[in-house]
């Protein structure tokens, strides 16, 4: 993606320094030359400093191809960037930016060598995301003029930049580089000291989650990727992401976050040090999580770990008739999406009413689907007659799949596990669609434990690819088969884990919840900053604060005190004011305030 144009004349600190040249110091001088900056580049390398030069040449041309620059603005961008290897350069630097590599020793130098080369004036920045910046600002001449600049990969992309102050800080130095960023077309964040700032603070911690779930064998690195990519809507899955990140970078970072707040969510799983210790840290060596065609490359190549793909699945048992038990959005988009797919459905509820009226609400997404030409008004009314609303369970007699959708309580969901016992015929395959509740504990509400199987659709079920395929212990092979043989039928994705709260979704999307609400709690960032910050800097599609007013805080609460309950982990322990906000009835969207007021409708 290119940068965004540049600015007639440059008002805010006209000449920049940037020191150290790798991918990141490279984007960040190509942002800075295209805003009519003029870039001073430092690297002691001088291969670095031809190949930032080269990398800017290259970017430029596909822009002017792409006719977002002239030739003319080409020469200009080319000739304001000027390289060098002696920190001497940056004499008339206005502002100079360090990103050298995460050490208090190489920067602390660097820092060293610029209070003797600078005018007084001159503010000093650090592109760390793991190290303190007081820290850093304590060694420096002028601790006053030195802050955080923290860009995201790739800086010409990424809208979002932490602006980092520390105690030290004067907030003319603040304002002034966070004009700058304005004027580079970006949004920057005001941020306090702390290891990681807003995004990777919170983005690590997850990571991290999501490797100690790959390295328990929970779930495969393919699963865990795909169920939040297809989840959560996020652009990229934990661990290639970390790959893309780089392992050792990673565990530099959460060992920072883990030295200052003792959560054990943030110490380094011990595969991440496993793998970095071996040279393995993700795509700049050609293998981390993935293995890759060459280091430095993206392509990710088959290795032992990858499964088979048409793979032929045995012993699964014939499903022709399905019965969804609920009369829910979750219950009537579930019946949807296996109606859509061919198989007759029974939609059974407390009562004929209520079956009727979540078969209507099937009736109007149907009618939708057809306005926006997504099928034909004959496929919608078939898809509609394959539904049989009935007022009570027995309808089930003859279903080949049993599904429930009904409340997430479990003393509810044993009973109608007992009900399915009784009414459906042997043989019968019986699902539950709960997303926090132990599966097993509906299967031994039953006299066939090994019919019983988890299948977690996401909302809305028709969008969502999703389905958690959830075995216990008990879950018989032949079930486990059919259950990923329907998943292909009904065009969902599935993915298999084990049965433990959270499953994969849940388990690592709500601690990063808990985890925002927390920052929030300690006056480190606004509700706006930290919603924006992951957004623009994790592409998140929506920031906590905005999904959690989404899911309903009370959903949320509930989640977090059953993953609690079960890893025991005092850092999964819920916020207090998610608490406080549901005693107070603030439950999100729908009862019009939650973490933010929405007019009510």
């Amino acid at each position: 993606m290119d940068a965004p144009l540049s600015p007639a004349s440059p008002a805010t600190l006209p000449t920049v320094a940037v020191v150290g040249l790798g991918t990141m110091g490279t984007g960040i001088a190509e942002v800075l030359a295209r805003a009519g900056r003029e870039v001073i580049g430092i690297d002691v390398s001088e291969a670095a400093a031809k190949q930032a030069v080269a990398a800017l040449e290259a970017s430029t041309a596909r822009a002017v191809r792409r006719e977002r620059l002239t030739e003319d603005e080409r020469r200009d961008v080319l000739a304001r960037f000027r390289t060098f290897t002696d920190l001497q350069a940056a004499a008339d630097a206005d502002l100079v930016i360090e990103v050298a590599p995460e050490s208090y020793e190489i920067k602390q130098q660097i820092f060293r060598e610029l209070d003797t080369v600078v005018r007084p004036e001159t503010i000093l920045a650090t592109g760390t995301n793991a190290l303190s910046v007081t820290r850093l600002a304590a060694d420096s001449a002028r601790p006053e003029r030195v802050l955080g600049l923290h860009f995201f990969n790739p800086a010409p992309a990424m809208k979002l930049v932490e602006v980092v102050s520390s105690v030290l800080t004067a907030p003319t130095a603040v304002a002034a580089v966070t004009d700058l960023a304005l004027e580079l077309g970006k949004e920057p964040v005001a941020v306090g000291d702390r290891p990681g700032f807003v995004a990777d603070g919170l983005l690590f911690g997850y990571l991290n989650q999501a490797a100690a779930m790959y390295e328990a064998k929970y779930a495969s690195r393919e699963d865990i990727d795909a169920a939040m990519k297809l989840g959560c809507g996020l652009p990229m899955g934990p661990l290639a992401l970390l790959d893309l990140i780089g392992i050792d970078t990673a565990r530099t970072v959460l060992d920072a976050m883990y030295a200052e707040s003792r959560d054990r969510l943030h110490a380094p799983a011990p595969v991440l040090k496993q793998l970095s210790e071996a040279g393995l840290t993700g795509r700049k060596s050609g293998r981390g999580f993935y293995t890759y065609t060459a280091p430095g490359s993206s392509e990710v190549v088959r290795d032992a770990l990858t499964p088979l793909t048409g793979e032929v699945v045995d012993g699964a048992r014939t499903i022709r008739s399905v019965g969804v038990a609920g009369s829910g959005t979750m219950a009537s988009g579930i019946a949807e999406v296996f109606a859509k797919a061919g198989y007759d459905v029974v939609l059974a509820a407390r009562s004929e009413e209520k079956a009727e009226k979540a078969k209507s609400r099937i009736g109007k997404s149907l009618s939708r689907s057809v306005d926006k030409g997504r099928m034909t008004a004959e496929a919608a009314a078939q898809t509609l007659d394959r539904i049989t609303p009935a007022g009570s369970y027995d309808a089930f007699s003859d279903v080949d799949l049993a599904l429930e959708a009904v409340a997430e309580d479990l003393e509810i969901k044993q009973q109608l596990f007992g009900t399915f016992d009784k009414v459906c015929k042997p043989g019968a395959v019986l699902a539950t669609t709960t997303s926090s509740l132990p599966v097993v504990a509906c299967a031994r509400a039953t006299s066939r434990p090994q019919d019983v199987i988890g299948m977690h659709f996401f909302n809305p079920a028709p969008a969502m690819k999703l389905v958690e395929v959830v075995r216990t212990v008990l879950t018989g092979d032949d079930v486990h088969a059919t259950v990923r043989e329907v998943c292909a039928k009904i065009r969902k994705h599935p993915v298999d884990c084990g049965d433990r709260a959270g499953f994969i979704v849940n388990a690592l999307l709500f601690p990063y919840l808990n985890n925002a609400i927390k920052m929030v709690e300690e006056h480190y960032a606004t509700l706006d900053d930290i919603d924006a910050a992951m957004k623009l800097g994790g592409g998140y599609p929506m920031g906590p604060f905005e999904l959690l007013d989404v899911v309903g805080l009370d959903v949320s609460l509930a989640i977090e005190k059953v993953l609690h309950r079960e890893f025991r982990d005092p850092g999964l322990a819920p916020a207090p004011l998610l608490e406080h906000l549901v005693a107070a009835g603030c439950l999100g969207r729908k009862t019009g305030r939650g973490f933010r007021e929405y007019a009510r409708r």
